[in-house]
C-alpha cells in the first residue's frame, strides 16, 4: 500500500526496497488509492464555484495530485498511435517528451469530458470513476500482457495480475456504484472494462506490448467511460 501510494500520489513515501512481487502487490492496491484522489477530487466539486469551473478545478487537482503522470501517458500513447513506421519509431515518440498534435487533441477532449461530466454527477459517481480508473492498472497487467520495453514500469508490472484481480474490482465497484449512484454506474464500469481490454490489445499490436505511459492512458480513459455513462 506504501508503495502504490507512492507510485501514484505525490505523497512523500519512501519504498527501498521494489521488487516484481511488490509491485505487483501494489497494482492490485491501486483502486484504493483512486478513492482516496476521488474523494479530493469531490472535495473540489463541493466548494462553491460554478459547476463547469468546479468540474476544471477537480480534473486539475488530480493531475497535481498525481504529479501529472497520467495524464502525459494520454499524451505519449495518443502521439505514439497517431505516428508511422514500426513499433520501434512508435516508442521512440513516446519516449521523446515533446507533445504532438494527438497528444494534444487527446489531452483536450479526454479532460475536457471528464471536467463537464464531474460538474454533471454526484459526488459519490466522481469517486468511483477515479477508483475505476486505478483499477484498469490491473487490467493492463493481467497474465500473457507483455511489456513492450526492456525496462520501465510497463517490464516491472507487466502480467503481474491474476485474472480474477481486475475482475474483483469491477464486481466491487459495479456493486458499490449501484448502490450510490445507479445502473449507469454499472453500465460504466462494464464498458470500463471493455474499452481497457481493447486499448490492451491495440497497444499490444501498435507498440510490442504495454508501458508505463499506457497505463496512465488507460486510467484516464476508464475514469472518462464511467464518469460519461453516469452523466448520461
Amino acid at each position: 500500500m506504501r508503495l502504490a501510494f507512492s507510485w501514484l500520489t505525490v505523497l512523500p513515501l519512501r519504498v527501498s526496497d521494489v521488487d516484481r512481487a511488490a509491485a505487483g502487490r501494489a497494482i492490485a492496491l491501486a483502486p484504493v488509492v483512486g478513492v482516496v484522489l476521488g474523494l479530493l477530487a469531490a472535495g473540489v466539486l463541493w466548494l462553491p464555484f460554478p459547476p463547469l469551473l468546479g468540474g476544471l478545478l477537480a480534473v486539475g487537482a488530480l493531475a497535481l495530485a498525481t504529479r501529472g503522470m497520467h495524464v502525459d501517458g494520454v499524451a505519449d500513447t495518443a502521439d505514439g498511435l497517431g505516428c508511422y513506421g514500426p513499433p520501434e519509431r512508435a516508442l521512440a515518440v513516446m519516449k521523446a517528451g515533446d507533445v504532438g498534435p494527438f497528444g494534444v487533441v487527446a489531452l483536450l477532449v479526454l479532460l475536457g469530458v471528464q471536467a463537464v461530466s464531474m460538474a454533471a454527477v454526484p459526488w459519490e459517481a466522481v469517486v468511483l470513476a477515479v477508483a475505476a480508473g486505478r483499477a484498469a492498472f490491473a487490467g493492463c497487467c493481467v497474465r500473457g500482457v507483455v511489456a513492450a520495453r526492456a525496462e520501465g514500469l510497463g517490464a516491472l508490472v507487466a502480467g503481474t495480475q491474476r485474472e480474477w484481480v481486475p475482475a474483483a474490482w469491477g464486481v466491487v465497484l459495479a456493486g458499490a456504484g449501484w448502490f450510490f449512484v445507479g445502473v449507469g454506474a454499472i453500465v460504466g464500469v462494464v464498458v470500463a472494462g471493455v474499452v481497457v481490454a481493447g486499448v490492451v490489445w491495440h497497444t499490444g499490436r501498435r507498440f510490442g506490448g504495454v508501458t508505463g505511459d499506457v497505463l496512465g492512458a488507460s486510467c484516464e480513459v476508464a475514469t472518462a467511460v464511467v464518469l460519461v455513462a453516469c452523466t448520461v
